[in-house]
């Protein structure tokens, strides 16, 4: 939380408001980004310029070491599937191409991918891998729009899948979901339940057991994202790293073999058990631009808040 200062910067915001920028930063994307970055950057003020650096700065070291500390996680938890048997300690990882994102736009970093994709061909596994800030979403989200027959894999609603049944298990059982109770063969029965195809003509991941009867797309604005499942998947995750791996791997598989293209996006400790040639690392040669575009999207949050309300900022306000 940034305190001192504040006042300078809802003024900066205050202004951009009023500028014709408006149109651009309320569509909030990577256009909108670079461009309150560029307006802060080249203020005439010293004095707001030196304050979005610093500002952004602690942004920057802040994800930094949120990312450390994730990536931390997920290797504890790839280590426990490997302790376990479901995952193998050894595997051949393709080849990774870096792409440097400084200075390019989300359409030139997505060209600069197909570039090394051979263009027509279907059932095509594209990995896109790198740390928070770096534009994999947003990099995603072009690429399939420049694809055919595109869809993109995510993991968290499978992770979300696993604290729902687990919760319901506990619940039942009328026990607490602590780690003892996420044995080996618990989680075996519980990933029993889920079942990947294409069904209702979409491809879904079909829940069935323990008093559910449903699919993902229908629980996912719902169930999924409850405050006992969102409390949950912390401690699910961290044991079921391998049993989430293996499923998306399979389903990747799945849709491949049937002439879709996938996208994967995530963190290199899961998607290097996703087999692919296409497989890409986003960088920023410039690290400080990672907390720059993070403060610049709680800038423009600011804006559009303060639009919505028909009125100026309060200066006492805190930017976060």
């Amino acid at each position: 939380r940034v305190h001192g200062g504040s006042r300078t910067i809802h003024k900066r915001v205050d202004d951009v408001a009023a500028m014709s920028l408006f149109e651009v930063i309320s569509q909030q994307n990577a256009v909108s980004t670079n461009r309150v970055i560029d307006y802060f950057l080249n203020e005439d003020e010293d004095n707001n310029k030196v304050l979005f650096v610093k500002v952004a700065a602690i942004e920057t070291d802040s994800i930094l070491k949120r990312d450390d500390e994730d990536a931390e996680k997920l290797s504890k938890g790839i280590q426990i599937a490997i302790d376990k048997g479901v995952l193998d300690a050894n595997i051949d990882v393709e080849p990774t191409i870096e792409v440097d994102v400084l200075g390019k736009s989300s359409d030139e970093v997505a060209d600069a991918i197909l570039s090394q994709v051979p263009s027509g061909e279907n059932g095509i596994v594209i990995v896109l891998q790198g740390l928070s800030g770096t534009g994999k979403g947003t990099t995603v989200a072009k690429l399939q729009q420049k694809l055919s027959n595109a869809v993109t894999w995510s993991n968290g609603n499978l992770f979300r899948s696993f604290s729902l049944l687990a919760t319901a298990y506990c619940k039942q059982h009328e026990i607490e979901l602590t780690e003892s109770v996420l044995t080996g063969e618990l989680l075996h029965e519980l990933e029993g339940m889920l079942q990947f195809g294409k069904f209702n003509g979409i491809y879904d991941i079909k829940i069935t057991g323990l008093g559910f009867d449903t699919y993902v797309s229908e629980i996912e604005l719902t169930e999924l994202k409850s405050a006992v499942v969102s409390t949950t998947i912390p401690t699910v995750a961290k044991f079921t790293q391998g049993e989430v791996v293996k499923f998306a791997s399979s389903a990747i598989s799945l849709m491949r073999q049937d002439g879709v293209n996938v996208l994967v996006e995530g963190r290199a400790e899961t998607l290097k058990y996703v087999r692919s040639p296409y497989r890409f690392q986003l960088t920023l040669s410039d690290k400080q631009l990672i907390g720059q575009r993070r403060l610049a999207q709680k800038v423009m949050a600011k804006v559009i808040e303060g639009v919505k309300k028909g009125g100026r900022g309060d200066g006492d306000d805190e930017v976060r």
